[in-house]
C-alpha cells in the first residue's frame, strides 16, 4: 500500500500561500487562497509525476495505481 503525499502549507506574512510537497522536491505553489495553492500545488506533482512516467523513472507512488495484464 502507497502513502498519500503530505502537502505542507503555510501562509506570508503578506497574506500569500505557500503549499510544498516534501517527498517530492522542488513541488511547491503559491495561491492568494488556502485552497488555490493546494489545488496548483496538486496539479503541479501530478505533470512531475506524469514527466517521470514519461521518462521511465521510478515513481513508487504510481505502483498500486496500474495492473497490467496478459
Amino acid at each position: 500500500m502507497t502513502m498519500p503525499f503530505t502537502i505542507e502549507i503555510e501562509q506570508e506574512d503578506y497574506g500569500r500561500w505557500l503549499a510544498a510537497i516534501p517527498e517530492l522536491p522542488g513541488v511547491l505553489a503559491y495561491g492568494a487562497t488556502r485552497d488555490q495553492a493546494i489545488t496548483r500545488v496538486q496539479a503541479l506533482a501530478l505533470r512531475v509525476l506524469a514527466d517521470r512516467l514519461e521518462h521511465s523513472e521510478s515513481v513508487l507512488a504510481m505502483v498500486d495505481v496500474f495492473a497490467v495484464v496478459a
